[in-house]
């Protein structure tokens, strides 16, 4: 479904509780640019946890997504650092999570998915921007946590099809 809130396009989606699969490290927050810490992450994943991860999914989007939680700032300010995984949405239990891989769980609940097209990561950042800057002040939600993750189809062209998706809740009157 389409929703109200400025002029950011967004859907609401209605998530089970399902698993975050991946790696996992603390790096420095980084609003513009490829963040370095993040892509020597996505370097360090093993041809054995790629096929743990392809595995494992099992819930939309069927994607390798970019979760990003647990930072000093609460995302308000660039600096500290916070946890961010590269891996998969699955709907499998803990112990089914093979090859090193790291799971983290996430509750049931509503998600707020926006989506950009065009450059990458800029498109994607600015989006960002915009749900925090804008979005979130006229939206009938409010933050669920601080929990929110990613993916982008980079083309060659160095564009990108990208969906923000944020944790929310009713905003209380």
């Amino acid at each position: 479904m389409w929703g109200e809130g400025g002029s950011v396009e967004h859907r609401i989606v209605e998530m089970p509780a399902f698993r975050f699969a991946g790696v996992a490290a603390r790096v420095p927050l980084q609003f513009e640019g490829e963040n370095p810490a993040i892509a020597r992450l996505a370097e360090s994943i093993t041809e054995e946890q790629r096929a743990e991860m392809h595995r494992l999914m099992d819930l939309d989007p069927r994607e390798v997504v970019n979760v990003s939680w647990d930072s000093d700032t609460n995302f308000q300010r660039e600096e500290g650092e916070l946890t961010h995984l590269i891996g998969v949405l699955t709907t499998r239990p803990a112990d089914e999570v093979g090859a090193g891989l790291q799971a983290l769980k996430a509750a049931a609940g509503t998600w707020a998915v926006f989506p950009s097209d065009g450059p990458f990561p800029e498109a994607m950042q600015q989006s960002t921007a915009s749900i925090y800057g804008t979005w979130l002040a006229t939206a009938p939600y409010e933050l669920d946590g601080f929990r929110m993750f990613s993916f982008s189809r980079v083309r060659a062209d160095g564009t990108a099809y990208s969906e923000v998706w944020v944790p929310v809740r009713a905003r209380l009157a």
